[in-house]
């Protein structure tokens, strides 16, 4: 299915020549807007109305069916019911239309029966080689070409560089309004229902190839056919257009994954982070934050360093975005020395020289002070985009506009690096605002102070990860395991232990024993405090049972302590299959961390690197990564945590070998991957790392049920 829709093909969906509104009717809503939009958009002369009754709709006669139009058609623009939709898809084909756009309901949103007809709806337009949009949408609008194909109403007039899509089609309108109000202005708005042929990753791969649309907007509930968006967004990565997801909704992975701990710290919506993550799409959690930071993306472009430089009339409103800015994570560089000398000249001896910047009152008497201010932050070395907060209006007052020296001022500034004009508060961007600001000559405004925070903080992000996007993800070294454990349900510790040694990752030592006496020889072979584990593939979490004894040390306790861990093993496990008991030197000091991988059912396997060791799903500290890993990478995950500090030696504790731990986390999502794809989770809880020494204590392998894997 996907390698048939490509952006050539979808090029005739979205900039179509002629229009076939089918189920036109008066009595409909959706048809009498749909038409007015036509209309309004001035397309009415290549729109064509199918009744089946062959009545005057709209004030205009119909045709029966597709065939009676006798011209060539680009879309059908179905308005049928469910029950008809068959029919109206072989009418069209039959007629030469290759794109259907369908607004039913009752599909695959409707339970088993409704998937059943949307299995149905796409096999059927897939014999007749026509591509479905839809179905449960409200339809699209090009505004690039002024073409609306829409019952959604309010559209505006004039095109921008903002593509919008959204799932949902009853949201979309609220959205189109919102962009119009902060000049968001849209090249497209495509809503997708229920993706059951075009996705999202469909469309935006037209869209990169799109010359008008610079930066995406998405809302989205899910992501269908993963590997579609994921080779887009490396698409649009490398083109520099920006992606900006609003994405709702998450579920656990870890109920599918109780073996491990992984499974906590790896959840649907924590996977989707990381994928947009090594992406490069920008994640927001509100519409006003999508559209205003995909406006920022599309007008300001990328930046060339992090930094956001603050030129503010308002003391008050400097304080309010350093403290969102700290909230937020946004980047506010101290000046440069040449930066400050600059800005010392010009500002008044009372003010304060700082990011953010505030120029007084004394740019009122002297606008050219606000010039001078935003040129000198303009050329800092660490500044990527100058923020300049003064207000703009959205309504006249009926005579001369006071603001408007400010204005001018501002946008004279002959700056090196993009500048854009800030309003403390989410008003509209009007048409008189627009006038306004085209007078002064700013070409970009952001409403709101937060908002204005989020966008840049989010566009600086963007700007220094896209470069990183790669397009097929390294490929792992090679790793050998000939273990011939059966693969199903888990295996043992010791099992798995045999499997990590396989793939050269450092364990520790230990012994597989079956009765007191050899747990005496082997613990005094050792030479020291011992840990004694019962070794079974049905008991995984040995110490919730009392199947593990800790710092053993003599040969009485060490034969008790087997006693000990193989009753309980006894008493609460008593159908288990045990193997034996595990053995090793105890170790004490260095940092514990978690490395493991879970299978996503969407994007593959998964790897965690925590901290926390017993406290992992306490502290929750984790960073995540779809494989494969290079130890490059690996350092990044270790670089993200919170607790890393503990890796770089705390309090006298010796520093991790960080090279050395990069390497193990990486050859375990080698193992992971040579496992298969039946490999359910793969975990080392925990991996001790003590200077150079990194060694894992214990690890987990689990097998996904059979059949679980098919088809993937």
């Amino acid at each position: 299915m996907s390698t048939e829709i490509t952006p050539d093909r979808l090029r005739s969906l979205f900039r179509p020549r002629t229009v076939a509104l089918v189920g036109a009717s008066d009595k409909s809503m959706f048809s009498v807007t749909a038409y007015g939009n036509l209309v309004d958009f001035g397309f009415a002369d290549r729109t064509f109305l199918v009744n089946r009754r062959g009545v005057t709709v709209h004030g205009r006669p119909s045709v029966r069916t597709c065939s009676e139009i006798g011209e060539p058609v680009d879309v059908a623009f179905m308005q049928v019911p469910q029950a008809g939709t068959l029919d109206a898809l072989s009418d069209a084909a039959a007629a030469g239309i290759r794109n259907a756009v369908i607004l039913s309901s009752g599909y695959g949103e409707a339970g088993a029966e409704g998937k059943r007809a949307q299995q149905e709806l796409v096999d059927h337009a897939r014999s007749l080689d026509m591509l479905v949009l839809g179905p449960n949408h409200l339809g699209f609008a090009n505004f690039v070409d002024q073409v609306p194909v829409t019952p959604v109403p309010g559209l505006p007039h004039h095109a921008g560089a903002v593509a919008l899509l959204s799932q949902s089609g009853a949201s979309s309108s609220a959205m189109v309004d919102f962009a119009t109000m902060a000049d968001a202005d849209l090249s497209y708005m495509v809503t997708l229902g229920n993706e059951a042929m075009i996705t999202a990753g469909h469309v935006l791969d037209f869209l990169v190839d799109d010359d008008a649309t610079k930066a995406i907007a998405i809302f989205m509930e899910t992501i269908r056919e993963p590997r579609v968006f994921a080779a887009a967004a490396r698409r649009a990565a490398a083109a520099g257009k920006a992606i900006v997801v609003l994405k709702a909704g998450s579920s656990a992975l870890s109920a599918r994954t109780a073996a491990a701990h992984t499974g906590a710290l790896v959840g649907d919506d924590k996977t989707v982070d990381t994928v947009f993550r090594e992406l490069g799409v920008i994640r927001v959690d509100s519409i006003e934050d999508m559209m205003i930071t995909a406006s920022a993306a599309a007008a300001l472009g990328r930046l060339d360093a992090p930094g956001i430089g603050w030129v503010s009339i308002s003391g008050g409103a400097c304080d309010i975005v350093a403290d969102r800015a700290e909230d937020l994570g946004a980047e506010l560089p101290e000046f440069a020395p040449r930066t400050r000398e600059r800005l010392r000249a010009v500002m008044p001896d009372y003010g304060t020289v700082q990011n953010p910047l505030d120029v007084t009152g004394a740019a009122i008497i002297d606008p050219t002070l606000f010039t001078k201010a935003i040129e000198a932050v303009a050329d800092d070395p660490g500044v990527g985009v100058v923020a300049v907060i003064s207000g703009a209006p959205w309504q006249s007052t009926g005579g001369p506009n006071q603001s408007q020296p400010l204005l001018n001022a501002i946008g004279g500034a002959n700056a090196s690096t993009p500048v854009t004009l800030v309003n403390q508060v989410l008003q509209p961007i009007t048409d008189y605002t627009k006038s306004v600001l085209a007078e002064a000559k700013i070409a970009h405004l952001i409403p709101g102070l937060r908002q204005s925070v989020v966008a840049l903080r989010n566009l600086a992000w963007w700007s220094g990860t896209i470069g990183g996007v790669t397009a097929v993800p390294e490929a792992a070294d090679p790793v050998t395991v000939t273990v011939a454990a059966p693969r199903e349900g888990a295996w043992s510790e010791s099992t798995a232990r045999e499997a990590l040694s396989q793939a050269g990752i450092p364990v520790i030592p230990s012994e597989l024993v079956t009765g007191a006496e050899q747990a005496v020889t082997v613990a005094a072979g050792l030479g020291g405090p011992v840990a004694l584990k019962i070794a079974s593939p049905d008991i995984l979490h040995k110490s919730d049972i009392g199947g593990v004894a800790l710092d053993v040390a003599g040969d009485d306790a060490v034969a008790d302590a087997y006693r000990r861990v193989t009753a309980a093993a006894a008493v609460h496990a008593p159908d288990a299959r045990i193997e034996g008991v595990l053995i090793s030197p105890m170790r004490s000091g260095g940092v514990e961390l978690l490395v493991g991988v879970v299978r996503d059912p969407h994007w593959g396997p998964v790897l965690a690197v925590a901290i926390g060791g017993i406290f992992v799903e306490v502290l929750g500290d984790s960073a995540l990564a779809t494989l494969p890993v290079t130890p490059d990478r690996a350092r990044g995950l270790l670089d993200r945590l919170r607790g890393k500090a503990l890796l770089h030696g705390v309090r006298g504790t010796a520093a991790a070998d960080l090279d050395a731990v990069a390497a193990v986390i990486a050859r375990v999502g080698d193992l992971a991957l040579a496992l298969g794809d039946d490999l359910e989770s793969l975990e080392i809880n925990p991996l001790r790392v003590d200077g150079s020494t990194v060694e894992a204590l214990d690890a987990v392998i689990t097998w996904a049920p059979a059949g679980a894997t098919e088809g993937k």
